[in-house]
């Protein structure tokens, strides 16, 4: 008599990000078991505001991890990693409550209390300890703004926090801040792996504040009783410290050696990229890129950004594609795919600098804007869309280029995140930036990033090599097409002489 083989181990990665949240149930071969998502605003009230409710970030949170038991249709996890937004803080009381709205890492209104702390003890020196500039994102820079311009709610603080601790308490674990986010905030030593006290004695910040520093994947509770009844699982899942989105989509992608570039194209645009040892050099510096832990124990990650990347294409979505929208509800369709569909074959004739929120690496101009360029009467939507796509990706050629400026070579590119899942913009990029782009097997990096901490943790895998030798695999290449390269090449010819162009007159904006 044959009896019914044992179910293999079920691992959940959670990914909290900046405008939704989505639960993913993999096997030990990374095979996705079942997938829940929710989505959720930013209140961008007034200029430079990005704030949400952290409390109903995470009743989303339980939805999408009961859609993904559901869809499993397996009550047994082993065990659950997060992977969250950076740089987001949230004052806590001493239950541990929400006091203020999270105040995102895209919430600029810190950029005087970032320009006082460089001009006052130096912004390379603060560089060289904690591999941050002083940048508004920063989450220590965001409570120096809270403690100036909410005292009332400051004094009431007994816990800053990220998204990382808040979420990891309403599961059930301990309030622990994993490498990766802490080396986020500006305030943590990135050599020592301790909060620095003589950069909270500069900021003014009381160390008790913040959380104990862990590295990610280590054990920090099991699910609350409550909580597992409620989302229909077992009791006895294993909570395991994750990391930032972008280091833990560095490592579902197998990003954990020198070389290998990730494209994550989330409500952000971000190319990381890992490396054997901190970088911490004036040209990064100037250059604004950042040096912090990896979720991979011993490395380091660095990574271009631009603020805007998916949420650009949902401002274009809200925008200018009633149509496409409508036309998706009533076939059950992407309204992303109906949108690619309409572009124009080849280079569009507009330009558009996507810095709708600022420009990015390697400048970080809070001042810029916005722009689209060469309309006429001829113009249409369709040519926006696609010069949305190409100003993208002629940022992330800016990037490559300063990068290797730095002494950063990125010599393979992987894609990640949802702008995976367009093949005209995978192709669009193997256009722009000359190089073969590789698509993995699993394009929800993140989630499976956080979900190969949480099975390394729980002996699932031998090591975190182990697990990147079970669970990623290529799946297509998207190779360069050398006429729309050298067509693009002078197109990024012209796109370098833009910003320039029109950074006195958005001054004046």
């Amino acid at each position: 008599m044959r009896t019914a083989s044992k179910p293999g181990p079920c691992l959940a990665g959670l990914d909290v990000g900046t405008t939704g949240c989505k639960a993913i149930l993999f096997d030990r071969a990374g095979r996705i078991l079942g997938c829940g998502f929710r989505e959720y605003g930013v209140n961008c009230a007034t200029p430079g505001m990005a704030e949400q409710d952290p409390e109903a970030v995470w009743g989303l949170c339980r939805k999408a991890l009961r859609d993904a038991v559901e869809q499993a249709r397996t009550r047994a996890i082993t065990a659950l990693s997060i992977s969250v937004q950076g740089d987001a803080i949230i004052p806590l009381d001493g239950s541990l409550r929400p006091l203020h709205p999270a105040i995102l890492g895209m919430d600029y209104r810190a950029e005087p209390q970032a320009r006082m702390l460089a001009q006052r003890h130096g912004g390379f020196a603060l560089f060289k300890v904690t591999g941050m500039r002083p940048h508004p994102m920063n989450s220590a820079v965001k409570a120096v703004w809270l403690r100036q311009h909410a005292p009332r709610i400051f004094e009431k603080t007994r816990r800053i926090v990220t998204y990382a601790e808040f979420i990891m308490t309403q599961l059930g674990g301990e309030p622990v801040i994993d490498h990766t986010m802490a080396s986020r905030t500006m305030a943590f030593d990135l050599k020592k792996k301790a909060w620095s006290d003589d950069v909270l004695r500069r900021l003014e910040l009381d160390a008790a504040l913040f959380s104990r520093a862990v590295p990610s994947g280590t054990l920090a509770g099991v699910m609350n009783p409550r909580l597992a009844r409620e989302l229909g699982i077992a009791p006895g899942t294993r909570l395991v410290t994750g990391g930032h989105d972008q280091a833990c989509a560095a490592i579902g992608s197998g990003a954990i050696r020198e070389g290998l570039g990730v494209i994550s194209t989330g409500t952000a645009q971000v190319l990381s990229t890992a490396l054997n040892g901190p970088a911490l050099s004036r040209r990064m510096f100037d250059s604004y890129y950042p040096c912090y832990h990896h979720a991979a124990e011993g490395k380091y990650l660095t990574f271009a950004l631009l603020h805007v990347g998916g949420i650009l294409l949902r401002w274009y979505r809200e925008n200018f594609a009633q149509a496409e929208m409508a036309q998706a509800a009533r076939r059950g369709c992407s309204v992303y795919q109906l949108i690619d569909r309409a572009m124009p074959a080849g280079p569009s004739p507009l330009f558009v600098v996507p810095h709708w929120n600022g420009s990015g690496t390697p400048r970080c101009d809070l001042q810029a804007k916005g722009a689209i360029l060469g309309l006429t009467m001829a113009s249409t939507r369709h040519d926006i869309a696609k010069a949305i796509l190409e100003g993208l990706t002629f940022e992330l050629l800016e990037n490559i280029s300063a990068l290797r400026a730095c002494g950063i070579q990125i010599n393979e590119l992987l894609a990640a995140g949802g702008g995976a899942k367009s093949e005209l913009w995978l192709q669009l990029k193997a256009d722009i930036l000359n190089r073969p782009i590789r698509t993995l097997r699993c394009a929800e990096a993140a989630c499976l990033g956080a979900a190969m901490l949480a099975g390394v943790s729980s002996g699932v895998y031998s090591s975190l090599d182990d697990a990147v030798r079970c669970t990623v695999a290529t799946q297509r290449e998207f190779q360069p097409r050398p006429e729309l390269v050298e067509r693009y090449a002078e197109r990024f010819a012209t796109y370098r002489k833009l910003y320039p162009a029109l950074r006195p007159l958005n001054a004046t904006l």
